[in-house]
C-alpha cells in the first residue's frame, strides 16, 4: 500500500482545505490512460472504483491501476528543478531480515 510521509500528509491536507474545496475533497491520483503517467488532482469525492487512504486529516483517492503501480511507493514532497513544491515518488524500503 502506498505510504504517504508526514510531508506530503502535511501537503495534501493544505491543498484539500483551501477555500471553497469539498469538505471531503481529497487528492485523486489517476493513471493517464494506458500509459504509466500519473495525474493528479482535487477531487470532490473518489470515484466509484477508487481506492481511499485516508491519514491524519488527508485524503487521497487512487484509481485501480494507480493503486497497483503505487503499492510499493512512498509519497513524499520536495522541490522540482525550478525550486518549485512537488510531490515525488520514492520506494519503499524492505525489510529483508523476515521481521
Amino acid at each position: 500500500m502506498l505510504m504517504i510521509t508526514p510531508a506530503a500528509i502535511e501537503a495534501v491536507r493544505s491543498i484539500t482545505s483551501a477555500e471553497g474545496t469539498p469538505e471531503d475533497a481529497g487528492l485523486r491520483i489517476s493513471t493517464a490512460g494506458d500509459t504509466e503517467t500519473l495525474q493528479l488532482a482535487v477531487a470532490a469525492g473518489p470515484a466509484e472504483q477508487d481506492q481511499v487512504l485516508d491519514a491524519e486529516g488527508s485524503r487521497i483517492f487512487l484509481d485501480q491501476q494507480a493503486a497497483a503501480f503505487l503499492d510499493d511507493k512512498v509519497l513524499d514532497t520536495g522541490l522540482d528543478p525550478n525550486g518549485q513544491g512537488a510531490f515525488v515518488l520514492g520506494q519503499q524500503d524492505r525489510d529483508t531480515s523476515g521481521n
